[in-house]
């Protein structure tokens, strides 16, 4: 299956993400991976994302749809992928459209993760990180540790990085309304929107996709 992850941030795209590729034995692409891989890998594109990412400045659509592509042309991909991240845009959802197109194939599906706008806010500005080891994460409700501000597995000081404060939360919400929810309604004119509640534990939610996922092959 070739799918697009859709969701505003908090949703848990990443984590359904390797999920669900793992149980559809297809590759999960992030946008995230595509820039660090190409920027270590010192490749053209790399070097120009990085050059702008230097500057300060935004990476050009052409640029990450680049990346996307070449990621996209891969042996691994050939069965399908799942895109997590990108297409960020209508934009570049219209160039993916091409990419594919030129290739012979479509997409399957394009999942839309759905979570209440106070949920994504409580989710992210609960998030308190071990300045030890930032893979050990808490949440001030889902998962606290045992003492406050202190880490369970070594002790280290728990905080809350400034990127997940209420305030930067629902800026970064207001960017997702703005350049990429349009993208579902694009996706819908072409009726290939799967949406489901991304509430509830990470297995749940990822029986739920899985579910969708097959009614939508059936269909």
């Amino acid at each position: 299956m070739r799918i697009v992850l859709v969701g505003p941030p908090g949703a848990g795209k990443g984590t359904q993400a390797a999920y669900l590729a793992k149980n559809l034995s297809i590759p999960h692409i992030s946008t995230g991976d595509l820039f660090r891989a190409n920027i270590s890998q010192g490749t053209d594109l790399g070097k120009q994302a990085r050059a702008y990412m230097d500057a300060g400045q935004l990476v050009p659509d052409e640029v990450t749809n680049g990346m996307a592509k070449d990621r996209m042309s891969q042996p691994d991909a050939a069965d399908g992928f799942l895109l997590d991240g990108f297409p960020r845009n209508v934009g570049q959802a219209e160039a993916l459209d091409v990419m594919l197109k030129d290739e012979g194939v479509k997409l399957d599906a394009v999942l839309d993760l759905e979570v209440p706008e106070d949920e994504v806010v409580k989710r992210i500005a609960g998030r308190r990180i071990c300045r030890n080891d930032s893979a050990h994460v808490f949440h001030v409700t889902y998962n606290p540790p045992k003492t406050e501000g202190v880490c369970d597995a070594c002790g280290g000081e728990l905080y809350q990085r400034e990127d997940d404060t209420e305030e930067t939360v629902r800026t970064r919400l207001e960017v997702y309304h703005t350049q990429t929810e349009p993208i579902i309604d694009y996706y819908r004119a072409q009726d290939l929107v799967v949406t489901i509640s991304a509430l509830g534990k990470v297995t749940d939610v990822t029986d739920r996709a899985m579910e969708a996922l097959k009614k939508s092959r059936e269909d």
